[in-house]
């Protein structure tokens, strides 16, 4: 891995899970003393839970963290296969093994008080947890993503899932990668050869790729999907959030998580405080970092967290 990357990534990496199938997160910011355990004598610490998409990984909150971490508690997970994580070739890597995954995590550190900040597949993955541990989460902070079923695949991304041809670009050449970082973007200059080189540095590999094209291929367009009825229940869960504090942050300029599927999330939650940046893509945390903390740092503020047992039920 090129080393000059870490200098835009100077945390502390944790891992969890068995070898071969080890987890990478970051953990940052004050933790209570006492486990936040009901009962200890104070309120459960605040966490900021950020999960990520494909195909990025924990680098892509790194602004967020860095802004965060003086006053909350920050975890950023890697999905297995993502980031630091292990890349097993033999696992499914499905959604509902990815919300799995992140509920291990979650009560692995005993996470409360949680608002969850998730873009792209995180979306899904991260809301799938939520409804699986309501009692931990506090309010929702959503940013160009998707938790429900949705027949629009752009042609670009379907490409990748032709049969031999689609695996063959996304592991030998490392083409989805490498397309994110030009597409995925109103704001190229942004992309430095550090912070490229930060993006691309776990995806070194025919091998280490393989969650890459796994997330492209689990993308459930039909009911005959493996992952389907796993979407649908995560979306027929969306209305039981309602009660909670939900931001929803989008790159109106995404050509992925168009604007359509923001005015789809306001129909479940028409309550959500919603901040529209007309010259952002899909890459949020990239082309609006500042605008992001600002807008989290007024919707923490306006909505002060609560302890554990919420209003998610």
């Amino acid at each position: 891995m090129n080393g000059d990357w870490r200098s835009e990534y100077p945390f502390e990496s944790h891992f969890f899970g068995p070898t071969g199938r080890r987890m990478h997160y970051l953990d940052e910011g004050p933790h209570s003393p006492s486990g936040d355990r009901p009962g200890d004598g104070g309120a459960p610490t605040e966490t900021i839970l950020c999960v990520h998409g494909n195909p990025t990984w924990s680098f892509y909150w790194r602004h967020l963290v860095s802004a965060w971490r003086g006053r909350r508690r920050v975890v950023a997970i890697d999905h297995l296969g993502c980031g630091l994580s292990d890349k097993p070739q033999d696992y499914p890597y499905r959604l509902a093994d990815h919300v799995a995954n992140l509920r291990r995590l979650i009560t692995e550190l005993d996470l409360r008080n949680v608002t969850l900040v998730a873009h792209d597949w995180g979306g899904a993955i991260g809301i799938g947890a939520a409804l699986a541990e309501p009692e931990r989460f506090a309010r929702l902070v959503l940013t160009n993503t998707a938790a429900f079923r949705s027949s629009r695949c752009p042609l670009r991304i379907r490409a990748c899932r032709i049969p031999v041809l689609g695996p063959f670009g996304v592991r030998r050449f490392n083409l989805f990668v490498r397309a994110a970082l030009a597409m995925a973007t109103a704001k190229p200059e942004r992309f430095t050869p550090t912070v490229r080189a930060g993006y691309l540095a776990p995806y070194d590999s025919y091998a280490h790729r393989i969650a890459v094209q796994r997330f492209v291929e689990d993308i459930p367009l039909s009911p005959a999907h493996p992952s389907y009825e796993t979407l649908r229940q995560i979306e027929a869960g969306l209305p039981r959030l309602a009660e909670l504090p939900i931001l929803l942050a989008w790159g109106m300029r995404d050509w992925c998580f168009t604007p359509r599927f923001l005015e789809r999330f306001c129909e479940f939650w028409p309550a959500a405080e919603v901040r529209r940046y007309d010259d952002v893509g899909h890459f949020t945390a990239e082309d609006a970092h500042e605008r992001l903390i600002a807008d989290g740092d007024q919707f923490f503020a306006r909505n002060p967290s609560v302890a554990a047992g919420s209003t998610a039920r």
